[in-house]
């Protein structure tokens, strides 16, 4: 005679989740580990671990996961998981999931290598039960309905930690590195200005020097670019700090530092209206300098610079204008855009264009609620032009 089971889902508070395959883990443990760690050491990187390493708090996830279908689940519970939402928060103790992400994190592994451990464990889990249990398949499907959430669950967990602590470790790879690039780089460009303003050095000497100092500049600015890069890349916002800001002494010392930096060029002003508002100074610099930067290296020789700030209504607009061959069409399209590559003659030609410096202007600008757009032509010349509202 069949005992018919009871539906977890009308079944009153006495009810208790079948223990099958709860109880099939706690039992096997350690054949599941073996299988997992047989898999693991398959990965790059994974045959140097030693086995305490390559079972970095399986035996515990396990446990949980055993522990998890024992209990008796709601639809709103199921629901719930399904959507993140039972997700062990970041301020808790640590699970075992969040603990194993780290120590993966730490060990070289990729996203994609940590995933494949959890598609490993999970089919070692199934394999293995369903190998004893030839009927489990049609009687126990709920506890392997369960069982995936669990090992979701723990994937999410994992996967969450991971990147946080790959994130944390670019940030100091970061911080050493702008540090330590930037410090040489700055006794070169002072050490060359030196020798420039001193005189005396006579040709092909000054060409040299002058070529050393303009490459350590560009260098420091792609130091900057590279970290500002990074950071956006990691959170796509650029954070700012927003003060009182008067744009016609901003334009100013930006244009004392190109001048300081580029002496030989030659950058006209033009400022009208009201041109104050609540931005982010040292970011509205640093997009300005990126602008008129690119402007003096891909202009024409001899041809000025034009800098205009006008200040209009809630609105205020910052242009750079250079002359010079245009930059393609399909090109203006994407130029903002990072990683920007435009097939064709033309981006043999302009390649120049495809740099990090006009992709963090962008990033700067929108963090400031704005725009940035760009016009180019052969008739007219390049313009980038800024449209910033004044306050947030």
């Amino acid at each position: 005679m069949t005992v018919p089971r009871a539906d977890p889902r009308t079944a009153g508070p006495e009810y208790q989740a079948p223990l099958r395959l709860a109880r099939f883990i706690r039992d096997n443990v350690e054949p599941i580990l073996a299988e997992w760690e047989t898999f693991a050491r398959t990965l790059p990187g994974g045959g140097a671990m030693d086995v305490r390493a390559l079972r970095d708090h399986a035996k515990e996830m396990l446990l949980v996961i055993a522990a998890d279908l024992e209990r008796p689940q709601s639809d709103r519970a199921q629901d719930e998981k399904a959507r993140g939402e039972r997700d062990a928060a970041e301020a808790r103790d640590q699970t075992a999931a969040q603990q194993h992400g780290t120590g993966r994190a730490g060990s070289g592994f990729t996203v994609s290598q940590m995933v494949a451990e959890f598609r490993a464990l999970r089919a070692s889990v199934t394999r293995l039960w369903l190998a004893e249990h030839a009927d489990a398949a049609h009687t126990d499907l709920t506890d392997l309905i369960r069982f995936n959430e669990a090992i979701d669950q723990a994937i999410a967990e994992s996967v969450s930690r991971f990147s946080r602590v790959i994130a944390a470790t670019q940030e100091r790879f970061l911080a050493i590195l702008s540090h330590d690039l930037r410090t040489p780089l700055g006794a070169i460009i002072t050490s060359t200005r030196f020798m420039l303003d001193a005189g005396g050095l006579e040709e092909p000497n000054r060409t040299l020097v002058a070529r050393a100092s303009s490459s350590a500049r560009r260098m420091n600015q792609m130091v900057l670019d590279l970290v500002e890069f990074t950071r956006t890349r990691l959170d796509d916002d650029v954070p700012v700090v927003r003060a009182e800001v008067d744009a016609r002494r901003l334009v100013h010392d930006v244009l004392m530092e190109i001048a300081a930096s580029y002496p030989e060029s030659v950058v006209q002003v033009e400022t009208a209206g009201d041109l104050s508002g609540q931005w982010d100074a040292d970011r509205l610099a640093q997009a300005l300098t990126n602008l008129v930067g690119n402007a003096v290296q891909h202009g024409a020789a001899g041809r000025p610079i034009r800098v205009s700030a006008r200040g209009v209504g809630d609105e205020v607009t910052l242009a750079v204008h250079n002359e010079g061959p245009p930059i393609p069409s399909e090109l203006q399209a994407v130029i903002f855009q990072e990683g920007t590559r435009v097939a064709g003659p033309a981006a043999a030609a302009d390649r120049r264009h495809q740099g990090l410096g006009l992709y963090i202007v962008e990033r700067i600008v929108a963090a400031h609620g704005g725009t940035v757009s760009v016009h180019s032509s052969a008739a007219e010349g390049t313009t980038f032009t800024i449209r910033l509202p004044r306050r947030p």
